[in-house]
């Protein structure tokens, strides 16, 4: 059982509290935390929970006309205030935001806060080396061999990256090929002796061994060391490229972490407070050597006019809280566990009054919020962080708010739900793995679901992205906030991702998700190609391109399926959910990279495995499979998760008893998965993660 100390009429679990008193408020000297907070929590509780049924109410209803369907669907939608009207053109309200968010594109890590090399790796992905992401991966058509350093593939990385300096930062004469000298000149940097840049003014200064130059508001850094194997290689000395690549980190409480208590919250608090401090630090190894990680510090340079000048050394960090499902037992109030929604906001925000400048430059501090059903929620949301800043003493919307766009009740009622919090709003993106399983879930009696694999080319997807975008700059974000997409999920096929996600920048999106620091490098250079901001004009320009009715547009199967594509849908879900519950409930894993049935490493979060359970809800709801096909196909699966998982000393077999938390728990998702609120995987996880603790 846990201690508790009571406070302000709120029972806090010790350890949290005595975090709370003699770390997080160290030195800010706030008056009467704890009494504002209970105060906070007391008013808002209850609309907390109001909403939360409202939410119920309308599933209630749509499940219903599904199932007795008459007249129009989308006019049904509008009479029961599911589907509201657009507000008249408006554009947001936000002030003081950082460059990084409103006026330079660039990729976005996520990464889950209790992990703190991740978090540290995350923060320090400003810069990354272009030799290293393009040797390191397969980036160059094939997967590279352990050894020494292979000097044909330096090389062909070599040959890339003087291509990819040819296209985004060109000489006014000739090929960076044939680049034999750099020398910086007051304004001007002069390259072999007898030319230039084709636009002088990409260079903007230099530092002992490196240039530094801008293309599309980003940076590019070429190193000369020419005692390095690749500088052997290369006519002018250079042994690296460095790219200005994550510009800004989301911290993520929410899907990637797996926090059910007090313990796992004060661990993911401290880890953010330790970024707002500066003082974070992971001890580890690394080539046998024990080191110490750290946040770096900004890069140091000599501007064109001779004075000193610095690039931001670290991305920007956003923090993502919890949505407002759950509750914790970290805190009670009259007996019952807080919204931990309500308990995020409260210090997520007080530790981040700990950063003196060294993160936001414009005193904001940035909190995205996932899992939000429309307008009222996000009113809500605005809500509470007016009432967190009341309790800090802070000016009004000094917190910024970023709208995951991946409910299915926001996608169709953006604007509104943009305009609800227009004063404070700085970041939309969409969320395609969560408004897959919103998407079924809502639509639950509809009918049968296409397959998994389908649902990409599904009519709603185009008109979901392209709304998220339209709605972003009818709203006027551009400028002022990120218009974002999604993540790339396959950590080892950097080759594919160069191809696939230059789309995003296309799209007009100034920001898009990567799964690790050596993809935001190579994800980077999409921005070097594309300027995003003259796309979102020509987007303007032409106007609105998704409709309503396609958004509207349900996934239903079509076709009748043969026996071997059943089993195989089944089993690719069912070992999908495994491979990621297994982790999650016996090592607290919220996110990792997890072999799928193919052993290609996917990253799964809680959104991925939403929406496999709830599509297995939907085939076992329809009749398309039955509990015993479910429960076999499981079992079938566990043992291929078990033989994944074998050189992993920590893992705790499934099979051959089938009898344990984790096994229970996956299997739970697929068979209750109909009856969960929202179709989220939390309560279930939760609880068996809670039961695997105290096992």
């Amino acid at each position: 059982m846990s201690e508790y100390v009571e406070i302000a009429g709120l029972k806090v679990v010790k350890e949290l509290f005595d975090f709370v008193e003699h770390e997080a408020l160290a030195g800010l000297g706030i008056a009467d935390f704890w009494g504002g907070f209970a105060a906070m929590v007391a008013d808002l509780t209850l609309k907390n929970r109001a909403l939360l049924a409202r939410r119920a109410e309308l599933q209630a209803q749509i499940s219903a006309w599904h199932m007795e369907p008459s007249g129009d669907y989308s006019e049904f939608l509008k009479a029961i205030g599911y589907l509201l009207p657009a507000p008249a053109p408006f554009s947001i309200e936000t002030k003081d935001v950082d460059p990084e968010i409103a006026s330079i594109a660039g990729p976005q890590l996520v990464v889950p806060i209790t992990n703190a090399r991740f978090a540290l790796n995350a923060a320090n992905a400003r810069w990354g080396s272009l030799y290293d992401a393009l040797y390191g991966t397969d980036a160059l058509g094939e997967k590279p061999a352990s050894g020494p350093f292979d000097p044909v593939r330096g090389g062909r990385v070599i040959a890339w990256a003087k291509g990819f300096l040819d296209k985004t930062v060109p000489l006014a004469g000739g090929s960076w090929a044939d680049v034999t000298s750099l020398t910086p000149t007051g304004e001007m940097l002069l390259i072999n002796e007898d030319t230039g840049l084709a636009d002088p003014s990409q260079f903007i200064g230099h530092a002992e061994g490196r240039i530094i130059l801008r293309n599309n508001g980003l940076h590019i850094q070429i190193i000369q060391d020419a005692t390095t194997p690749v500088a052997a290689l290369d006519g002018a000395g250079i042994s690296d490229i460095l790219l200005e690549s994550a510009l800004s980190s989301i911290m993520d409480f929410e899907d990637s972490v797996a926090c059910v208590d007090a313990a796992d919250k004060v661990l993911a608090y401290r880890n953010w407070l330790g970024l707002m401090k500066g003082d974070l630090e992971h001890k580890m190894q690394k080539g046998g050597k024990d080191f110490v990680r750290r946040l770096a510090g900004d890069v140091a340079y000599t501007d064109t006019q001779g004075q000193p000048a610095q690039l931001k050394g670290r991305a920007l960090m956003l923090v993502r809280n919890v949505g407002h499902l759950m509750t914790t037992p970290a805190i009670l109030a009259d007996g019952e566990a807080v919204f931990e929604g309500l308990m995020d906001a409260m210090l997520t925000v007080l530790c981040a009054l700990h950063d003196k400048g060294a993160n936001a430059t414009q005193d904001s501090i940035y909190v995205v919020k996932p899992k939000m059903h429309g307008p009222e929620e996000v009113a809500f949301a605005n809500e509470i962080f007016g009432r967190v800043e009341d309790v800090l003493g802070l000016p009004r919307y000094t917190v910024k708010l970023g709208i995951m766009d991946e409910e299915r009740r926001t996608s169709v009622n953006l604007r509104a739900c943009i305009q609800a919090a227009r004063h404070r709003v700085a970041f939309i993106n969409t969320g395609f793995l969560d408004r897959t399983g919103d998407e079924i879930h809502t639509s639950m009696e509809a009918g049968a679901m296409v397959r998994k694999g389908e649902m990409k080319h599904a009519a709603w997807i185009a008109a979901y992205e392209n709304s998220n975008v339209d709605a972003g700059l009818a709203c006027g974000l551009q400028g002022r906030a990120q218009i974002g997409k999604g993540m790339w999920a396959v950590p080892d096929q950097m080759e594919e991702m160069l191809v696939q996600k230059l789309a995003h920048p296309q799209a007009g999106a100034n920001c898009a998700w990567v799964p690790s620091p050596t993809a935001a490098t190579l994800h980077a250079t999409h921005y070097h190609e594309v300027d995003v901001f003259a796309v979102q004009n020509k987007l303007k320009a032409a106007g609105p391109r998704a409709k309503i009715a396609d958004l509207l547009t349900i996934p239903l199967a079509t076709k009748n399926w043969t026996a071997g594509e059943i089993t195989s849908e089944i089993e690719n879900n069912a070992q999908g959910i495994l491979g990621y519950v297994v982790r999650w409930i016996d090592q607290g894993i919220g996110c990792s990279t997890v072999p799928d049935i193919h052993n290609v490493g996917l990253m799964e979060d809680r959104a991925t495995c939403r929406i496999s359970s709830q599509h297995l809800a939907n085939w076992l709801h329809h009749g398309v499979v039955g509990e015993e096909d479910v429960l076999d196909a499981f079992k079938r699966m566990a043992a291929v998760v078990d033989a994944q998982n074998e050189g992993d000393p920590l893992y705790e077999a499934m099979s051959p008893d089938f009898s344990s938390i984790a096994f229970t728990t996956a299997l739970d998702l697929a068979l209750k998965g109909a009856e969960q609120p929202s179709g989220y995987t939390e309560p279930l996880l939760h609880a068996g993660r809670l039961a695997k603790k105290l096992a």
